[in-house]
């Protein structure tokens, strides 16, 4: 599962606006705002959720679940690699 803050989270180490996220994923806008509307879990056509954190994925952004390994504890996002300045 993926929440609303992640997806943000994730927009913002990417330096991406939801336009292109949708590009990226290859969903509509209005998909990713509702999708990012969402309280807690985000809920949707399990196929497009599938493709948003697919599309991280190759963007390279690591999602956290609840259940993964974390210093901190709890969910988040991480870059698996530092970017290039």
């Amino acid at each position: 599962m993926i929440t609303a803050g992640q997806m943000r989270a994730a927009r913002a180490l990417l330096g991406i606006d939801q336009r292109q996220l949708a590009e990226m994923a290859g969903v509509s806008l209005p998909t990713i705002q509702r999708m990012e509307a969402s309280e807690g879990n985000v809920r949707g056509v399990v196929d497009t959720l599938t493709k948003v954190i697919e599309a991280f994925d190759r963007a390279g952004v690591v999602l956290i679940g609840e259940e993964m390994a974390s210093a901190g504890g709890g969910r988040g996002v991480r870059l698996k690699e530092p970017r290039p300045r």
